[in-house]
């Protein structure tokens, strides 16, 4: 692979692997150094930088079912900037079983503004399923400053065929906001008995979309049999992204981008892969893993750590 100018140095895949793994996860760095070592035809300059992180996909506050260590937001940022991540976009676990969803962003936004460090935006959620979803909409936009909203069907009890699921794509296009679609949370063997949360047909969303092409949509924790025969759809007929939060196997991501996972039944370009983690329900750790474990290049590295992120949401 030829080495590539970032920050007036000359970087290679290996060094660009190591500059951008956290000191603190030594151990983990050296198993994907070496790992991206494989076929480096240089070494690598003694102080390379790789670029920072945006992490598609975090969630702020208490996970109703279990105790997370990274609850707190001081220790989750901590955590997020030990990793190189700069930017992460931030829902909370609150809004998916909490009626008052105004007073759950409002919550959110402050927890951002005044904890967030400049690395949390605050990503606001609605459920189109419930009256005068359009005033909870526009608070966020308007009143919060929020640039995309975080959807939880299977939780809010709406399917993505729902004509009112539709209409909030449309109200979202014209504030120019993202919409993140939450497929899953939590495997369903592991559910909490009391409660009984369906799985997310990805299929109502191509016809949706098409209704809404300009609509800016990202699915989240979509893996495997959530998409299914829906990917070859979903890749030529709309503009949808996804996060690698929920990839599984090894070289996973790589896999999906060449087309040979069977679990997705096609290819999804890196074009329309971004970085998520779905911290702290997840550890950092496993994103980074998933990402540099892959046989992919550098160029595609920058565009799944932050290219294609800054291209969706700015």
């Amino acid at each position: 692979m030829s080495d590539q100018h970032h920050d007036g140095r000359t970087i290679d895949r290996r060094s660009f692997v190591k500059a951008s793994l956290i000191p603190a996860a030594l151990p983990i760095a050296d198993v994907l150094v070496n790992a991206a070592a494989r076929g480096a035809e240089a070494a690598p300059d003694p102080a390379p930088r790789g670029p920072d992180l945006i992490d598609s996909n975090v969630h702020l506050f208490e996970w109703p079912f279990r105790k997370l260590k990274y609850d707190r937001t001081e220790p989750l940022i901590s955590k997020l900037r030990r990793h190189r991540i700069t930017q992460a976009w931030a829902a909370s676990f609150e809004s998916v079983l909490h009626k008052q969803l105004d007073a759950i962003n409002h919550r959110l936004a402050e927890e951002c503004r005044t904890r967030g460090d400049g690395v949390l935006i605050p990503i606001g959620t609605i459920n189109p399923d419930w009256p005068d979803w359009e005033e909870d909409l526009r608070r966020c936009h308007e009143r919060h400053g929020m640039r995309g909203l975080r959807l939880y069907p299977a939780y809010h009890g709406y399917t993505l065929g729902h004509p009112e699921f539709t209409r909030l794509l449309d109200e979202a296009r014209k504030r120019g906001m993202l919409v993140q679609v939450v497929m899953r949370l939590e495997d369903e063997r592991v559910h909490h008995p009391a409660i009984d949360v369906p799985l997310v047909n990805a299929s109502p969303l191509i016809d949706a979309l098409k209704k809404v092409p300009s609509a800016k949509v990202q699915l989240l924790n979509s893996a495997g049999p959530l998409l299914g025969n829906n990917v070859p759809a979903l890749v030529r007929d709309t503009k949808v992204t996804f996060d690698i939060a929920a990839t599984e196997g090894n070289g996973g991501v790589g896999r999906l981008v060449e087309g040979t996972n069977p679990s997705y039944r096609g290819a999804i370009p890196v074009d329309r892969l971004l970085f998520g983690s779905h911290a702290p329900f997840f550890p950092c750790e496993s994103a980074l893993m998933k990402l540099f474990e892959s046989p992919l290049s550098l160029e595609q590295l920058e565009k799944l750590m932050r290219g294609n992120a800054q291209r969706l949401i700015g």
